[in-house]
């Protein structure tokens, strides 16, 4: 278009002066033949159209799939980029190229546990015993007198392991006896909901307590790294309910007394676990006397059964601080518990607060689907939110779904 309008100027009624083609020629560093095809193609077209016509025409064919040719295939063949591939009878590259392009997408997929009819019920009889307000103005509960418990196993390493390099550097040597056998520690975590204040300063981070189930023994032979008599910490590999019920009584509870704020030393405080074989039942006599002394109210409750999404631990918690352990890379038992304490205790507890949120919007989500843990977790870029100020303490509920659900569970 340039050389088009140049040329315009060089001539005189639609009649180009002697010489002016050499001379557009000549200042923008193009052959004379293409300065005048230009012309001529500009005097043969209405709309003065002196593109290129390479658009449509030039390079390589793209090769196109048919959507419902994917469709139908099993999802046992679509697991990676060369076995669909080979399905598809088409190359991995152009495979590549589809899911960059967005018209294919990658799914991590992760079982669930198994939900019956009354595994269903259960969850969506939990929900709405988390609802407050008025029937009208549904609303969850804040759920700060609410202490999630739950056990975790927590590794020396991992089978494998990703690192970057610079191109001069070894690769790392990793052993162990057996990779069926790494070391490992159970830990049992408490967690409630932090406190802010007004000016969102942390006035509770709402961490109870991370704790090992270990126990320290005399070593009985002498070796390499300890002489005999001297005392090792040795996990706990057989946890019982009568394991758990010391740890809760013995470790839990004194946490608790000491840690909880003293504004709310009156309020009930729930402490929430899953239905596992090992927990004890919520009315445990001796659970019960060591939870009412010094004037404190706390009751055991037990979430659903099959249903990790409801408590914030298995939502979100674990994954954060194992991670973090794993930056450590401890060598014996001892540097592992430090590490996860070290990992617990540096969680922010701004991003604990957050796990409660996604807890309160997965609860909505349960409900919509009726029970079923066939859902997404809803994101709502909840730490833009909280830079705004606007991040909710008590997620809103529809009170149409409230109503739906109840009367869904009263035709059950």
């Amino acid at each position: 278009m340039y050389i088009y309008h140049e040329l315009l100027q060089k001539s005189v009624d639609g009649k180009l002066r002697k010489g002016a083609t050499n001379e557009v020629a000549s200042s923008n560093s193009v052959p004379l033949r293409t300065v005048q095809r230009i012309w001529k193609r500009a005097k043969e077209s209405e709309t003065r159209d002196v593109s290129h016509r390479k658009t449509k025409n030039c390079g390589r064919k793209r090769i196109s799939i048919d959507e419902n040719q994917i469709r139908e295939l099993p999802f046992s063949q679509r697991t990676n980029i060369r076995s669909l591939a080979f399905a598809l009878k088409t190359n991995p590259t152009s495979v590549f190229r589809l899911i960059k392009s967005g018209a294919i997408r990658r799914n991590s997929n992760a079982i669930k546990p198994l939900l019956k009819e009354e595994n269903k019920i259960s969850r969506l009889e939990f929900c709405l015993s988390m609802l407050e307000g008025t029937p009208h103005d549904p609303m969850f509960k804040s759920m700060h007198n609410i202490i999630h418990i739950d056990e975790k196993w927590f590794y020396m390493t991992k089978k494998s392991e990703k690192y970057y390099l610079l191109p001069d550097e070894d690769e790392p040597y990793r052993t162990c006896k057996s990779k069926n056998f790494i070391a490992k520690v159970m830990f049992l975590v408490a967690q409630t909901r932090p406190r802010f204040d007004s000016e969102e300063n942390e006035t509770f981070s709402g961490k109870i307590g991370v704790f090992p189930f270990v126990t320290h023994e005399p070593a009985i032979r002498s070796s390499i790294n300890r002489v005999a008599g001297t005392m090792v910490t040795k996990a706990i590999t057989t946890v019982n309910r009568d394991v758990v019920r010391s740890f809760l009584i013995d470790k839990v509870l004194p946490a608790i007394r000491e840690k909880w704020p003293r504004d709310e030393f009156e309020s009930t405080i729930f402490i929430q676990q899953d239905n596992a074989r090992t927990h004890i039942n919520h009315d445990d006599p001796l659970f019960r006397e060591a939870a009412t002394k010094d004037g404190f109210d706390i009751r055991l409750m037990c979430q659903p059964a099959n249903s990790p999404d409801l408590n914030i631990l298995d939502l979100g918690f674990f994954s954060a601080i194992q991670s973090l352990q794993y930056k450590e890379a401890p060598k014996t038992i001892d540097e592992l518990i430090s590490a996860v304490v070290k990992s617990f205790e540096n969680f922010p507890s701004i991003k604990s607060n957050r796990i409660f949120v996604s807890l309160q919007l997965c609860m909505i989500e349960i409900m919509k689907e009726k029970g079923s843990n066939k859902y997404k977790i809803p994101h709502v870029n909840k730490e833009r939110l909280e830079r705004v100020g606007q991040l909710p303490i008590q997620i809103k509920c529809d009170p149409i779904l409230v109503q739906e659900v109840k009367n869904y569970l009263n035709m059950e």
